[in-house]
């Protein structure tokens, strides 16, 4: 399979609350994006019907909903999703059951599943809430092997953590990181946060970015910066 471009490897976040601002941004960005993420916000104001459309015009598209139910429920949304034809769908990657009632979920289809391992708003005592002794590192390390381990295809994870992901589950596993910011720009409510040439130096496959193109003044422009940013780390990579 040949390796993504760098537009491919640009992941734009449509977390907004209406679809008319969803379609009214896709039409901004024209082909300069070929791969959206649609979420809870967006989900719950026709989302699905968007992510249909957008395949149909030969989008790409993420299905960013984090799912953790019980083995049996998880199996069945996933395969419901698969019916979507979309391509990216996360599941939290707490433990094998849940995962691999994803995986028996998929089936043979071609729809890539996604661990999210610690979300990149979460800080050590966030996890230590949640009664986790470990830290945010440590525990995305874990949650990645467990992935690996029941057949995902990959993970989401902050850029700070790709490397360590990277060394080691090797090579052919997806790293999809978010919390991408360009050097200066506000870090919004996010902890962990890396830069686009980072990320890809790091090991991430994919980046996904929000409100630096989605708020910005001009989002097509801050989409092509984004992608001149994974090119050049691409070509020192």
């Amino acid at each position: 399979m040949p390796a993504p471009s760098a537009t491919d490897r640009l992941i734009v976040a449509l977390d907004m609350p209406t679809l008319e601002e969803a379609q009214r941004l896709i039409a901004q960005l024209g082909d300069s994006v070929h791969f959206y993420k649609v979420g809870l916000e967006l989900l719950f104001a026709g989302g699905l019907d968007l992510a249909r459309a957008l395949k149909a015009e030969r989008k790409k598209v993420f299905l960013d909903l984090k799912l953790l139910d019980i083995g049996n429920t998880v199996e069945r949304a996933v395969a419901n999703a698969t019916e979507l034809g979309v391509d990216f769908l996360t599941v939290h990657g707490h433990d094998l059951k849940t995962m691999r009632a994803a995986v028996a979920g998929r089936g043979s289809s071609k729809l890539k599943l996604l661990a999210v391992t610690v979300l990149t708003n979460l800080t050590a005592d966030d996890l230590k809430q949640q009664g986790a002794s470990a830290s945010p590192a440590e525990m995305v390390l874990r949650r990645a092997e467990l992935a690996r381990e029941s057949g995902f295809d990959g993970v989401i994870s902050s850029g700070q953590e790709a490397g360590h992901i990277r060394e080691t589950v090797g090579p052919g596993f997806l790293i999809v990181t978010p919390g991408i910011r360009l050097t200066g720009s506000t870090t919004d409510d996010q902890q962990r946060i890396t830069t686009p040439d980072n990320a890809i130096k790091a090991g991430a496959d994919y980046i996904v970015v929000g409100r630096p193109i989605t708020q910005a003044d001009d989002p097509k422009l801050a989409a092509e910066t984004f992608v001149n940013h994974i090119r050049e780390a691409q070509s020192q990579h």
